[in-house]
């Protein structure tokens, strides 16, 4: 069994170059004016059945009031904002690693899509999102009549 010790300080353990994607990340976005990819929360999102939808992001950290979703027109938002007490608590941590910067995921939504419901739940957000087609914009299948007679032979 390997003796591993706990550093208050992060080592360079893993690699020198381990880092160099975020960099090279973070410079884009300054020159491109989108947030860095390291900077969103991860997502999901699945397929349940036919039309409903199932958005799980990842926001360990984050409480209910922190956080908000809404709709507008096509688009679903989701943002996250830190509280202001929390922005004051910043003294005396040795290591944060966990991220907990604001951000903002933006998804367009397909056409007659609804939100249904949203919870957090272990640090989850899982956002229900439900798409109701009406019935006279569903394909449907046209018959084909068939307009010729039969010839009916007499004897």
């Amino acid at each position: 069994m390997a003796l591993r010790t706990l550093s208050a300080l992060p080592g360079f353990s893993d690699s020198i170059f381990a880092d160099r994607f975020n960099r090279i990340d973070r410079l884009f976005s300054q020159l491109t004016g989108d947030a860095p990819v390291t900077s969103l929360p991860a997502y999901d999102l699945k397929k349940i059945d036919a039309s409903n939808y199932l958005l799980n992001v990842s926001v360990p950290g984050w409480k209910e009031d922190e956080l908000e979703i809404e709709t507008v027109g096509g688009t679903l938002n989701v943002s996250g904002k830190r509280s202001e007490n929390e922005s004051q608590d910043e003294q005396g941590w040795i290591y944060k690693g966990i991220r907990r910067a604001d951000f903002r995921l933006s998804f367009t939504l397909p056409e007659h899509t609804k939100v249904s419901n949203a919870k957090l739940e272990s640090g989850i957000l899982q956002v229900s999102i439900y798409q109701e087609i009406p019935e006279n914009e569903k394909p449907r299948k046209i018959a084909i009549e068939n307009t010729q007679k039969a010839i009916e032979h007499q004897a």
